[in-house]
């Protein structure tokens, strides 16, 4: 329980460590402060700051050997000489790296129980250097009299510190490694889909799945600021999409399949470049979303986050995959710039392969943050896809967004606009546009040229119902090829995508997410009948 100053001041132990070692006289505390400022005393270092006995923030208490290096003391303040004199006299006082002394908060018994013994230590030092015995038998009465007041308190503390030792020796004999934390997440999909027919005509005969994601990620971190993501994964849940359905429009954010093999999922090394500055070296896996934000905080995660793979960002980050690099700079706290180099065929030597002389993708996306609660983004990137892996917005989108000239060599430069505002705790609006031109750059129709369109508004409403739940709700058009000089290749009507979602945390380590997905005019042709998605997304985290 936390007490603040006044009923330690009543007790007849206190005042003579006041007037031993402040220097404050017994009558001065009576009569010169007034009760309503006593809660506002400055505390002591203590021991149980650093132990976590009471609720001090995370900051580590640092020694300082003068009082002027702590920033919110003043001379003006009452307690400035009784804090000098502490800092000066006896070097029982620390402050926080910060150059703070945070003098205005609560303290509780037991934070001034240790603060108590580092300060008798320290007198008792003092007092075994006198001179003068009769002062010294003074001393030693009083400080009988605080250790004995306060005997419960320490007893208390050196049982936590001994607990705590036990604690920490029980850790690191047993932990996975010093520089390793094992983050761990399962997933269960029930997912079924309802519609007339498959896009393009034949029967949309899909029976009910079960299927599975598991994920292990080795984070592993050498300074305290860096770190190096090994991820391990198996899945089984195969892309609803292609013979399924006869579109890619229906797939899900977190489909994968691995035969049941356990294989590399992400490896990368994040490092800091300078304080504002951070690089990635990326030799497989982690999207481009996870380099660069595309402000769709609640709704991007796959695991946790919109139940579509359309749903979760815009499509122009999809265009970059494959080993690659990153950088991420910072230049205040309203405008950070981001850019990335990944080519699909990195590690292979063959001609028109490899990290420069295949497809490759370059993006630079600029932020704006004019307020904690509203930031924008201005998003461009270039393409080159050889024949081999023409996929220009990697499976979203109808299939003459995703190659416009078939499988030929194709270059697309990009342009897109994010936005998100945070109207209040418990209402997020965010939503993209984006335009892509592309070209042919190959085949008897080298030279022809397509315009991409795809937008997306998104909700979600955090603590729904519930602290910890979510509800989300996406509504767009996945990529549409409007305009294309190969009139066969030209998406003549438009596709709407509507995705309702409920993210329920049963647990601090399991939620289950059920929603449902609705494809009108799938590939962007009224011809083909709404297709409904209907999922159940389970996903325990340790």
């Amino acid at each position: 329980m936390t007490h603040r100053f006044l009923p330690l001041l009543s007790s007849s132990a206190l005042l003579p460590l006041l007037t031993l070692i402040l220097g404050i006289p017994t009558g001065a505390i009576a009569s010169e402060i007034p009760l309503l400022t006593l809660g506002d005393r400055p505390t002591v270092a203590t021991e149980a700051d650093l132990l976590g006995t009471d609720s001090l923030g995370t900051d580590d208490l640092a020694q300082v050997t003068a009082v002027s290096q702590l920033s919110d003391v003043q001379p003006t303040d009452w307690a400035f000489q009784a804090l000098q004199s502490l800092v000066e006299r006896y070097g029982c006082i620390a402050g926080y790296p910060d150059g703070t002394f945070k003098g205005n908060r609560p303290l509780s018994r037991y934070e001034f129980a240790a603060g108590l013994n580092a300060c008798l230590d320290r007198v008792n030092e003092l007092i075994k250097s006198a001179t003068d015995p009769l002062a010294a038998k003074e001393d030693l009465r009083k400080l009988q009299k605080l250790q004995e007041e306060f005997a419960a308190e320490l007893a208390a503390l050196r049982g936590r510190v001994d607990a705590l030792e036990a604690r920490t020796a029980e850790l690191e004999a047993n932990r996975f490694s010093p520089a390793t934390k094992l983050q761990s997440e399962a997933m269960f999909a029930l997912a079924d889909v309802w519609g007339d027919e498959k896009a393009g005509g034949g029967d949309l005969d899909y029976n009910a799945t079960f299927a599975y994601w598991v994920r292990l990620n080795f984070n592993t971190s050498f300074t305290g600021k860096d770190e190096l993501r090994v991820r391990l994964q198996s899945n089984n849940i195969l892309p609803i999409d292609g013979d399924l359905t006869g579109t890619s429009m229906t797939r899900l954010g977190f489909d994968g399949n691995s035969g049941g093999q356990l294989r590399l999922g992400d490896l990368y090394y994040r490092f800091p470049l300078g304080d504002q500055t951070r690089a990635w070296l990326i030799a497989n896996g982690h999207g481009t979303d996870g380099i660069t934000d595309p402000l769709n905080v609640y709704l991007r995660s796959d695991s946790s986050g919109a139940l579509s793979r359309f749903g979760r960002y815009s499509s122009i980050y999809r265009g970059l995959r494959g080993p690659g690099v990153g950088i991420q700079h910072r230049f205040n706290q309203h405008w950070s710039a981001d850019v990335a180099y990944r080519a699909p065929r990195a590690s292979s030597p063959d001609d028109e392969a490899g990290l420069f002389n295949g497809s490759y993708g370059i993006l630079g996306q600029l932020l704006y943050q004019p307020t904690p609660s509203t930031s924008i983004g201005f998003t461009f990137t270039h393409t080159y896809f050889d024949e081999a892996d023409v996929n220009i917005t990697d499976n979203i989108g109808s299939a003459f967004a995703q190659r416009p000239f078939d499988l030929v060599d194709t270059a697309a430069n990009s342009y897109g606009l994010i936005g998100a505002v945070q109207f209040s705790p418990r209402f997020n609006l965010s939503g993209w546009v984006a335009y892509t031109d592309a070209e042919a750059k190959s085949g008897g129709d080298r030279g022809a040229n397509a315009d991409i369109w795809t937008w997306a508004v998104t909700m979600a409403f955090p603590d729904l119902f519930k602290e910890g739940n979510v509800g989300g709700l996406v509504v767009g058009m996945p990529p549409k090829a409007t305009r294309n000089d190969l009139a066969s290749r030209e998406d003549r009507d438009t596709s709407l995508h509507v995705e309702a979602l409920y993210r329920h945390r049963l647990t601090d380590n399991i939620a289950i997410t059920p929603g449902v997905i609705v494809i009108v005019n799938p590939e962007h042709d009224e011809d083909n009948g709404t297709q409904v998605v209907g999922v159940v997304r389970t996903t325990f985290a340790f």
